[in-house]
């Protein structure tokens, strides 16, 4: 059985419903046992567990410190390309945005290289548009050992592949792969992804079992929040996170939690969501699972992001580039959206040490 079988015994409105229908009775529940389960998250995540914020930011705080400590690791992205055959409404890089396209060449990622190991990380996450033709297998066979001799862990963030390429790049270096689903609800999926490969919903929806059977080290789930009703996205992320955590038992998975932001030529957010309502998913999500990593980018903004460390965030990003060679190949290339906090990654990791938790640069290596 995959995930697939799962998510088509629920009906997007149905579960819609029945967040919105629970009860601070509800909530009490779900906030009362050890380990809980997707309903219980339902609670979590419904109107009526607003007024229960403070209890589940405790809660969070204390189950993050007993699995992680006091420690934040830290990451950044590095573009590769801008180059896509995909039509997203969302995204700066959509095959119709007219925009100059580059794709990094093996010099220049040798110089992005050098430019991020200079700000300390020993994480980094590739990020690439979706085009087979010039960033597909054999880029990737060629990009990743690059990285690999230089970091420790090497993640990426690129078009869904096959179970076989996958167990071709693991070896290469490849440590996790991040895949958001950027929205569980299929008919507003197909109208935000007319054209590409990237329009195959169910395609989509299987690549977290292809890496499951792949036996990557670590699974990245995520929506796009302000796509859709975030409460029911959510929801069905859980549920995808149970079943993956049940099925693939040795994969980590880590939750990240982008929320819409601009981008040359725009799309506003259908549903807003504040910033308690983001604190209030992300306590939900750890109350759910402790053992899975959650992660905050840039495009939340410095004040948002130095109250989150406490309450439950394990990875950040910062000094983040969002551009192909933006870190010193070419920093004036088009972005893939705006970036909010703006701090260096040292100043960032001032701000962790100030709060005494410890930044942490180099969690672990596979390869000595």
């Amino acid at each position: 059985m995959s995930f697939e079988d799962i998510f088509r015994r629920h009906s997007w409105n149905d579960v819609t419903a029945a967040i919105y229908a629970k009860t601070p009775a509800d909530v009490e529940l779900a906030l009362s046992r050890r380990r809980r389960t997707p309903e219980d998250f339902m609670a979590l995540v419904s109107p009526a567990a607003a007024p229960y914020l403070e209890q589940m930011a405790q809660l969070s705080r204390q189950l993050t410190q007993k699995r992680f400590g006091r420690t934040m690791q830290l990451y950044a992205p590095v573009y590769l390309s801008n180059e896509c055959q995909n039509i997203c409404t969302y995204c700066g890089f959509s095959y119709d945005n007219p925009l100059r396209r580059r794709t990094l060449t093996g010099t220049e990622i040798l110089r992005e290289i050098a430019a991020v190991r200079e700000l300390g990380y020993e994480h980094v996450l590739l990020v690439t548009g979706e085009a087979n033709q010039t960033v597909g297998m054999d880029y990737f066979r060629k990009a990743l050992p690059l990285f690999r001799q230089h970091f420790a862990q090497v993640s990426m963030e690129v078009q869904p592949m096959e179970q076989e390429d996958y167990e071709q790049l693991i070896p290469l270096g490849l440590h996790s792969v991040l895949v958001y689903q950027e929205t569980y609800h299929e008919e507003d999926y197909r109208k935000h992804h007319p054209k590409g490969k990237k329009s195959r919903f169910g395609y989509r929806l299987q690549t977290p079992d292809r890496l499951g059977l792949a036996g990557i080290h670590k699974i990245g789930l995520g929506v796009l929040i302000g796509l859709e009703d975030w409460r029911t996205d959510s929801f069905f992320t859980a549920l995808h996170l149970d079943y993956l955590q049940r099925t693939y038992w040795q994969t980590r998975y880590s939750i990240s939690f982008p929320r819409l932001r601009p981008f040359s030529g725009g799309l506003a957010p259908k549903v807003d969501m504040s910033d308690r309502e983001l604190v209030q998913l992300i306590c939900a999500y750890r109350l759910f699972s402790e053992e899975v990593e959650l992660s905050l980018s840039t495009r939340e903004n410095r004040h948002f992001r130095d109250h989150l460390v406490q309450l439950g965030i394990t990875t950040m990003s910062a000094g983040s580039k969002t551009n192909p060679g933006g870190y010193s190949v070419d920093p004036q290339s088009l972005e893939q959206f705006e970036i909010s906090d703006e701090r260096t990654a040292a100043e960032v990791a001032g701000m962790i040490r100030g709060q005494g938790y410890e930044p942490v640069w180099k969690d672990w290596s596979e390869f000595q």
